[in-house]
C-alpha cells in the first residue's frame, strides 16, 4: 500500500530525500533539496516536496516550488532550470504522486503543476520533430547529454583536432584556469555572468541566489574561472549529483572571446568532473542548428528531447510549450532585449533580479 506526504522544505525527511536521489538513475542536481532551499532563500518562492512512501520506504519523490508571479503563482518542477519531475521506483508511486499533486493544486488554488523531465535520445533526422509519446509535437528546444570516459586523457584524445587546437590557442593566450567551490568562485562569476546577461539583453539572477547555492551544495557546486592575469574574463557554475553534472550557466567577457577562454572554461569543468568520478555531463539547453547547439555537440553532447507536462487540476496531463514563441511574440522580446541592453550595467544589476526571479526558465 502506498502512501504519500506533501511537506515544505521545514517538515519534509530530506536524508532520506537525499538517500533517494544518490541511488535513482534518473536524478539530475537539479532534484538535490538545495535547489528549492536556494529558491526559498534568495526570493521566497515556497518549496515542496511531494513523496510517495510504500512499507515505511521511500519510492518516489517530486520537488515542486511555489513561484510567486504578480497576478497569479505558478506551480513548478523545477524553476531556473530545464528539468525536473517525479522520480519514481514504480508506476503506482507515479500515479500517487500525481494525484498529490492534483491535491496540493487545490489547496493553493492553481490550475496546473509544470513538470521538466527528458524524453527519448534523438537521431540526426529527429532532430527537429521529436516523436513524444503522449502526442506529436514540434519541440525546437533539446537538452545536451554527454556519457564521460575514465580519464581527462581519454576525453582530450576523443576530441576532433580543431577543438585540442583551440583548447592549446587558450592556454598559449596566457590564460589560465581554476575550479573552485567556496563563496570566492561566486565573487569571481557574478561579474562576468552579470555583463554577459546585460550583453544578451535579459534581466540578471541575484547574486545571492548564486551565494544560497553554494551555501546549500557546498563542494558538490564547482566554479571554473578564467583569468587573463588578473581579470576574470570567463566563468561558469557546474552541479555535481552522484557521478553526473550539469551546467546551468557559463559567460565570457565578449571583449576577450577572440583568446578561446570559453574552450579553456568547458575543458577544466569537464576534467575536474572526471576526476571526481563523473560519468555524465548534462550541457544543458540549446536549438538544434544554432551556434550553443554546435558548441556542445563538439564536446561529445547529443540531443534529447525535453518532455515538459501540464498536470491539470482536473487531473489531465497536457504538454506544456516548449517551442520557439511565435513572430509576435518574437519581436517583443527583440524589442525587450534591446531596450534592457542600453541600460547601464549597475541599473540592470540592480532592477533585473526583480524581474528574473518571477521567470521560470
Amino acid at each position: 500500500m502506498i502512501h504519500t506526504r506533501i511537506d515544505t522544505l521545514e517538515t519534509a525527511d530530506q536524508n532520506a530525500w537525499q538517500d533517494f536521489i544518490k541511488l535513482h538513475p534518473q536524478a539530475t542536481a537539479y532534484h538535490h533539496p538545495g535547489w528549492l532551499q536556494a529558491t526559498e532563500q534568495a526570493y521566497s518562492h515556497k518549496g515542496w516536496l511531494l513523496s510517495a512512501w510504500q512499507d515505511r520506504s521511500l519510492v518516489g519523490v517530486l520537488p515542486v516550488c511555489q513561484l510567486r508571479r504578480p497576478g497569479r503563482d505558478a506551480l513548478v518542477s523545477l524553476p531556473f532550470c530545464d528539468l525536473g519531475g517525479a522520480l519514481t521506483l514504480n508506476s503506482a508511486a507515479d500515479s500517487a504522486l500525481a494525484e498529490a499533486g492534483r491535491t496540493l493544486l487545490e489547496h493553493l488554488g492553481l490550475g496546473y503543476l509544470e513538470t521538466r523531465r527528458l524524453g527519448l535520445p534523438l537521431d540526426d533526422e529527429q532532430e527537429g520533430e521529436p516523436q513524444v509519446q503522449e502526442q506529436q509535437a514540434t519541440i525546437e528546444k533539446v537538452s545536451m547529454q554527454a556519457d564521460l570516459p575514465a580519464t581527462p586523457e581519454i576525453l582530450f584524445a576523443g576530441f576532433r583536432a580543431k577543438l585540442r587546437s583551440q583548447i592549446r590557442k587558450a592556454e598559449k593566450n596566457w590564460l589560465t584556469a581554476t575550479v573552485e567551490t567556496g563563496p570566492e568562485g561566486i565573487d569571481a562569476f557574478y561579474p562576468v555572468f552579470a555583463a554577459n546577461m546585460r550583453r544578451l539583453g535579459s534581466p540578471v539572477h541575484a547574486k545571492g541566489w548564486f551565494l544560497a547555492l553554494q551555501e546549500a551544495y557546498g563542494e558538490q557546486l564547482l566554479v571554473g574561472v578564467v583569468r587573463l592575469d588578473t581579470t576574470v574574463v570567463a566563468a561558469g557554475v557546474v552541479l555535481v549529483q552522484g557521478n553526473k553534472a550539469c551546467i546551468p550557466w557559463a559567460s565570457t567577457l565578449a571583449e576577450y572571446n577572440h583568446l578561446a577562454p570559453n574552450m579553456l572554461l568547458y575543458w577544466h569543468l569537464l576534467s575536474r568532473v572526471i576526476e571526481m568520478g563523473g560519468q555524465h555531463f548534462d550541457f544543458g539547453r540549446s536549438t538544434p542548428g544554432e551556434g550553443t547547439y554546435r558548441f556542445k555537440r563538439q564536446w561529445g553532447a547529443h540531443p534529447v528531447e525535453l518532455l515538459w507536462q501540464s498536470w491539470q487540476a482536473d487531473g489531465s496531463m497536457m504538454l506544456a510549450d516548449n517551442a520557439s514563441p511565435g513572430p509576435l511574440a518574437r519581436h517583443s522580446r527583440q524589442l525587450a532585449e534591446a531596450c534592457w541592453q542600453r541600460l547601464p550595467l549597475t541599473l540592470a544589476n540592480r532592477i533585473g533580479p526583480h524581474l528574473r526571479k518571477h521567470i521560470s526558465l
